[in-house]
């Protein structure tokens, strides 16, 4: 007994691994007990009932002991008890063969009587235990045992009998009845019950089951109904196939099966738990809301939607069950937020059964009503349920991606909406396309193609164009989202459908054309709205296009590349090709625009160049390539009714200068034609073009520009940068402003002479523009005429004698004043019109800016060895140091390119000129000494660095050092320097290989220091540059030892004598340089003849010091100076011979941090 009385202790623990550990032992120590237990010869009849003495005539008292403690521990309120017990409980009955049914179900009656003393907390905890009791003795078999007990006088006694699966069965129904709230556990039990009678060979089997027919099913209780009731209907319906079933479901019921559509509605009612009739047949005792669904669904589906492996054909038509029983009973107008939250969690379920042709069943109209509804706020009550469908919905289809397509269709179907992601502010349709394959893709996009033109009955024009409009956004919404998978052939078919409906009109369909967009004739036909719609996104997915990565193919090798189809051909050029197409079939198609025969010409010649742009040599193949996708760009908006005339021949100039001087230079030596001086390079043309590209600021000019810059980056000059910084430049917001109304001037002008009707319409919403600020100004002269006492002009305008009037009020000085306030309010109005206009001119030029600075990342990424990204840096330094907060995107960008793009490349320019780098790192040097803020000063540090790294590949160190000792100098001698400690750390840190070289320098300026803190600055980099690896002569560093030993020496000595001078710290760094440098000298292979450290001078500066009164009291200041004489006595050559001597220095070394007591005896011993 005292070895599991310990066990039951842990039986109630949180841990579910120690409930187990502890169960495991038990159960095992009892089995032994059990096995040495020799029961009495006699039991009689006292084995069948539930007398006290009967658990212990056949079983050993830790085993009766045991059950009955652990049907007791069933009712305790202490942590896990329940379950530990349970379990215990459950094993050790289904492992012991010496206790009946009726043993154990008297002894859980005993011990769960209900007393009338009980606290709430008390009844609810032996209702627990005899669930939990009754559930044990039917999962550890002992319900339905046949084996008799062993060693009984009777060989007719049975452990099992039906009278003890009677009592269990009322029981457990008492416990449902008891307690609405538990009623769900109790009749899940029963069905436990039913299932182990059915799978046992007990010979009461079939009276076990018809007297579960009549508790559940009796006459007092036939019109009470709840979803536990039908659950053991539809387990008991198989296993009585000859019951009269249509008389036991009567009247609720009409015929034995209730899944019927006659019985779906009450059905439906039941499963909601309300009532049937409210007059005649109430439901009393529903309990409390339970959010977990209850059983009866799983026991549903499985009749109406059997799994692969049942037998059981399905019963009842799934479509009309989940109409009736959960859309117009869970989601109906007038069912609670509980109910709904119970109908999500059944599509939940319903939705991983269903098969993919009834799919669209589950989206009904009102699940989905209240779906949307709930999902679109997150303040609404069942926003979390819904965000949880959901999500479910798309883990779903990434388990099953072919599903994707049917679930979009009814999302954004008849009961959902086509706006489904923007009206629930979700990312749910967008996720479902991600996961989808290629050909789910392209099945969308035809069901898109397919409602273009159908049209219900009651549907109006506007709602038509309204659905058309929100297909063409999904088609560009699907190449624009860079996680949807994508193919060549479903984007040309959205291309192809662009550029049919939006430049051409349809004559005639073309149901064989390889062009899906003639396959059918828009009816009514697309109005002009649209078409223009159709051109402005054919253009938006171009640029989208543009910017994407795909992977190309050639030969056996692949690689990325941008704005190109998987066959290496730009979508551009693949448009323009659909675009010749069209051209040739007049049959069905007439543009829109046809072109003239200029333009033609024009259109011929670029069509010439892009053949001989096919033919360029290797290394020219890049540069070719920029100028195929200008020259396609062009060509596509001056179709698409943009002016793109004039950019198309100056880039058709330039791309025929540009491939064909080589070839003629050949042929002709050196009396081959020369541009003019005048005429810019073919490169500058291009890149002036696409600049302007940025101008325009869209999503298409912008993505061409990039990616065509990209391609000629290896063909830029130092005009061309010039071209591009120049657009850099900061200028004036007032000249701005003057400039764009100018242009805006000229603009207008050209307007009046085209068109009347033009200038009629921009001078009317001109006036409506400003109509605001006139009634401003309005109000203010009338305020100034009150003020002036003239309020009855106002009133009398309207007037005929008005005029007369106004003279007679007013003399001259009053028109004098009055005209002075005038001129003040119109000068106001003039001043806050030019304020406006600079400031949305400042804004624009921001903008640009930014841009161009993208043409600036993409040349530095692709040409790190380029030299003409050192003219970069002062222009990029300009933008960081010198752009105002409203500029403060720019700054960054430029900030990003010169610490993360040039001063991390891995690569600097090879062949650039030391005196153009020279000159920009000196000026860099010169900016950092009066630069005030210490974020561009880390960015000047920056661009030093690089500068230098270049300087160092040209072999120009002296000139690194030179520039270095200059700042340095200036830093040290004059106080206003703006200069830090961090600008020359990070040299000597970046290039420890010119310490050497800088070492001295840094030493000199340290002795014009402006004060004794930045004299200590300048130690703390000599210490830097001494803890790294040095390639310096013997020569150097004797030189430098002599200047340091006696540059502190003189310090040390001078803060004796002069208190206000150096601090104990301070001193103690001066010092560490010096031990530093010491003990190199000390590991060095120097001869002894040229070692020059003084130990006299060190002895005497180290006495001096420990009889101040300022340092005698700094232990580590002195134990240093003492190092640094011991070891200077050991590099004497008198005391370097033998091995002993240097033994002794090396443990006078050692002694960093010992206290001035045992510096002392590490002394004598050295000189002993």
């Amino acid at each position: 007994m005292s070895t599991t009385l310990p066990l039951f202790w842990d039986l109630s623990s949180a841990s579910k691994k120690e409930r187990v550990d502890a169960s495991v032992k038990l159960i095992s120590a009892l089995e032994q007990f059990q096995i040495n237990h020799v029961p009495q010869p006699d039991v009689g009849s006292d084995t069948e009932d539930g007398g006290g003495d009967a658990l212990d005539l056949l079983n050993s008292p830790d085993v009766s002991y045991s059950i009955r403690r652990l049907v007791r521990g069933l009712a305790s309120p202490r942590e896990s008890s329940r379950l530990g017990f349970s379990v215990a409980l459950t094993e050790l009955l289904s492992r012991i063969n010496t206790v009946t049914c009726t043993q154990v179900v008297s002894l859980i009656s005993d011990s769960t009587k209900k007393q009338g003393s009980m606290s709430g907390q008390e009844e609810r905890d032996i209702l627990f235990a005899r669930l939990f009791g009754l559930t044990a003795v039917i999962r550890s078999g002992l319900l339905v045992r046949q084996t008799p007990l062993p060693s009984s006088g009777s060989s007719n006694t049975q452990v099992s009998s039906i009278e003890g699966y009677e009592e269990v069965l009322k029981k457990l129904i008492e416990v449902g009845e008891t307690k609405s709230w538990l009623r769900e556990s109790a009749w899940w039990t029963v069905g436990l019950a039913i299932d182990a009678v059915q799978e046992s060979s007990v010979p009461w089997k079939v009276k076990a089951l018809d007297t579960t027919v009549e508790y559940l099913f009796s006459k007092e209780k036939e019109s009470f109904w709840s979803p536990e009731k039908v659950a053991m209907t539809l387990k008991l319906q198989p296993l009585l196939p000859n019951h009269d079933w249509e008389s036991t479901l009567a009247p609720v019921f009409k015929g034995f099966n209730i899944l019927a559509v006659a019985n779906l509605p009450s059905l439906g009612r039941i499963l909601k738990e309300s009532a049937l009739d409210d007059e005649e047949a109430p439901n009393p005792g529903s309990g409390s809301w339970n959010p977990q669904i209850h059983f009866v669904w799983d026991m549903l589906f499985d009749r109406l939607l059997p799994t692969s492996n049942s037998k059981q054909p399905p019963q009842g038509s799934f479509r009309e069950f989940f109409r009736i029983v959960v859309d117009d009973s869970l989601f109906s107008s007038t069912s609670s937020a509980e109910r709904k939250y119970w109908g999500f969690q059944v599509f939940k379920k319903a939705l991983t059964r269903v098969s993919t042709d009834e799919l669209p069943m589950l989206f009904t109209k009102n699940l989905m009503r209240s779906w949307i509804n709930h999902l679109s706020k997150s303040d609404r009550y069942l926003h979390k349920i819904s965000l949880d469908v959901a999500k479910h919905i798309q883990s779903f289809v990434q388990e099953n991606p072919t599903l994707g397509f049917p679930l979009i269709l009814q999302l954004t179907g008849i009961n959902g909406s086509q706006e489904f992601d923007k009206l629930t502010r979700t990312k749910t349709v967008e996720s479902i396309l991600s996961v989808m394959d290629s050909e789910g893709i392209k099945s969308y996009i035809v069901s898109l193609l397919d409602q273009v033109n159908a049209k219900d009955a009651d549907e109006d024009v506007a709602a038509l164009s309204s659905r058309r409009t929100w297909i063409a956004d999904q088609f560009a919404a699907l190449i624009r989202n860079g996680s949807v998978p994508k193919s060549d052939e479903w984007i040309q078919i959205i291309l192809d459908w662009y550029t049919v409906n939006g430049l051409y009109s349809i004559r005639k369909k073309s149901g064989s054309s390889s062009i899906r967009a003639l396959r059918a004739l828009p009816s009514p036909p697309f109005t002009e709205g649209f078409q223009a719609h159709c051109r402005t996104r054919l253009l938006s997915s171009l640029a989208d296009l543009t910017s994407q990565t795909t992977i190309v193919k050639k030969g056996d090798k692949t690689h990325k590349e941008a704005a190109v189809a998987t066959d290496g051909e730009f979508w551009i050029s693949k448009v323009l090709t659909t675009l010749v197409r069209l051209d040739k079939d007049t049959k069905h198609v007439s543009p829109l625009a046809p072109v003239d025969e200029e333009t033609q010409e024009l259109l011929d010649r670029v069509k010439k160049t892009h053949e001989k742009l096919g033919k360029v040599s290797a290394e020219k193949e890049e540069v070719a390539k920029g100028f195929e996708l200008v020259l396609s760009s062009l060509i596509l908006q001056c179709r698409c009714g943009e002016d793109s005339v004039g950019n198309l021949e100056a880039c058709l100039s330039a791309a025929s200068r540009m491939f064909t001087a080589k070839k003629s230079s050949k042929k002709k030596g050196k009396q081959s034609e020369l541009p003019a001086e005048d005429e810019p390079e073919p490169i500058d043309v291009l890149v002036d073009l696409l600049i302007g590209y940025l101008e325009n600021a869209s999503a298409y000019t912008r993505s061409v520009a990039n990616e065509a810059f990209s391609c000629v980056t290896g063909a830029v000059q130092e005009s061309t940068i010039d071209l591009i910084l120049t657009q850099l430049e900061r200028r004036n917001p007032a000249e701005l402003a003057e400039v764009e109304i100018e242009e805006m001037n000229a603009d207008s002008d050209e307007e009046d002479e085209d068109s009347s009707e033009a200038s009629d319409d921009d001078e009317s919403q001109s006036e409506a523009s400003d109509d605001e600020d006139a009634q401003e100004t309005r109000k203010k002269i009338v305020d100034l005429l009150k003020a002036s006492g003239m309020a009855s002009i106002e009133d009398n305008e309207s007037d005929e004698k008005s005029d007369e009037e106004s003279e007679e009020l007013m003399d001259d000085e009053q028109m004098m004043a009055i005209d002075e306030q005038l001129a003040k309010i119109f000068r106001s109005r003039k001043d806050e019109q030019r304020s406006k206009k600079g400031v949305d001119a400042q804004r624009e030029a921001t903008h640009f800016k930014n841009r161009v600075l993208d043409l600036v990342d993409t040349f530095v990424k692709r040409e790190p060895q380029n030299p003409l990204n050192i003219r970069l840096i002062l222009p990029l330094i300009d933008l960081v140091t010198k752009s105002g907060m409203d500029e403060k995107q720019l700054s960054d960008k430029a900030k990003g390119i010169l610490k993360n793009r040039l001063a991390k490349s891995k690569d600097v320019p090879i062949n650039a000129t030391r005196d153009e780098v020279e000159t920009i790192l000196r000026e860099v040097h010169q900016r950092a000494r009066k630069s005030h803020s210490p974020d561009n000063l880390s960015v000047l540090s920056q661009s030093s660095l690089y500068l230098c790294r270049v300087l160092v590949q040209l072999n120009e160190d002296d000139g690194v050092v030179r520039i270095y000792q200059e700042s340095l100098d200036d830093y040290m001698s004059r106080k206003a320097s703006q200069a830090n400690f961090s600008f020359f750390q990070d040299f000597v840190r970046r290039f420890p290989v010119l310490g050497s070289q800088f070492r001295d320098p840094v030493l000199t300026a340290s002795s014009n220091a402006v004060n004794s803190y930045r004299r200590c600055q300048a130690f703390q980099l000599l210490s830097i540059i001494l803890s790294q690896p040095s390639k310096d002569d013997q020569a150097v560093t004797s030189s430098f030892q002599k200047t340091l030993q006696k540059t502190v020496l003189d310090l040390a000595n001078g803060a004796v004598d002069d208190q206000r001078s150096w601090s104990a710290s301070q001193l103690k760094d001066l010092l560490k340089v010096v031990l530093i440098c010491i003990r190199q000298v000390q590991k060095s292979k120097l001869s002894p003849g040229k070692v020059l450290w003084d130990p006299v001078a060190w002895n005497a500066l180290h006495a001096r010091l420990a009889a101040c009164d300022r340092f005698k009291s700094s232990s580590p200041l002195l134990n240093m100076c003492r190092q640094i004489e011991s070891i200077a006595s050991q590099l004497k050559p008198a005391t370097r011979s033998g091995d002993g001597g240097k033994r002794k220095a090396d443990e006078a070394v050692d002694t960093t941090d010992s206290s001035k007591k045992s510096g002392r005896k590490k002394q004598k011993k050295t000189k002993s």
